[in-house]
């Protein structure tokens, strides 16, 4: 196999699934899981992929299925404590919740596991991403629940506790070794939620 033939297969390898991705989310959004809708979708896939031509997303090639699973476990809690939480703070009449905007220095330099920290924060019940700074690897969120600096803190180590735990979900070993020099978190890693 020639070397531009491999390099070709390489990166159609590393795109999959994204393309794949792609495909299911067309399922989701129609709400048919069917023949027909994955056809359509793989339809809709490669002419996505093909008008939109963005750089390729480099993958670290490396997924352990123990810290997957955990990260989904604990997501899944985070999202029912914090749907909770921000509907007890909605309904108790006798204390204003708190808000602030935080400032989030992540420790590894890659697009992807950012872009996985921003949406993992913004889809857990009461905090949100408002703004990104890539160069400076900082998610600035508008949190809720905040009364004090140590508050404030607490939600820091949160996100950071997510953003170690999708490095040792998909991270490559560099990414790993990042977070391991900037600091061992604690056994709860910030807490189930943000």
């Amino acid at each position: 196999m020639s070397p531009t033939a491999k390099a070709v297969l390489t990166s159609v390898w590393r795109q999959l699934p994204f393309f794949l991705w792609l495909i299911a989310l067309w399922m989701l959004l129609w709400g048919q899981f069917t023949v027909l809708a994955a056809l359509t979708g793989l339809i809709v896939a490669i002419f996505v992929t093909r008008v939109f031509r963005l750089p390729p997303v480099e993958l670290s090639g490396r997924v352990n299925l123990w810290y997957g699973f955990v990260f989904i476990a604990t997501f899944l809690l985070a999202l029912v404590r914090g749907s909770l939480l921000v509907a007890w703070q909605t309904v108790n009449p006798t204390r204003y919740p708190g808000a602030a905007i935080i400032a989030v220095p992540l420790r590894t330099d890659d697009d992807l596991i950012m872009a996985h920290v921003g949406v993992t924060a913004s889809l857990i019940p009461g905090s949100l991403i408002v703004d990104v700074d890539r160069d400076r690897r900082i998610l600035y969120l508008h949190v809720i629940g905040v009364t004090s600096d140590r508050d404030v803190e607490n939600q820091r180590r949160a996100v950071q506790g997510w953003e170690s735990r999708i490095v040792r979900a998909v991270g490559s070993r560099a990414q790993l070794e990042a977070i391991g020099r900037t600091g061992a978190q604690s056994p709860r890693e910030g807490g189930a939620g943000v």
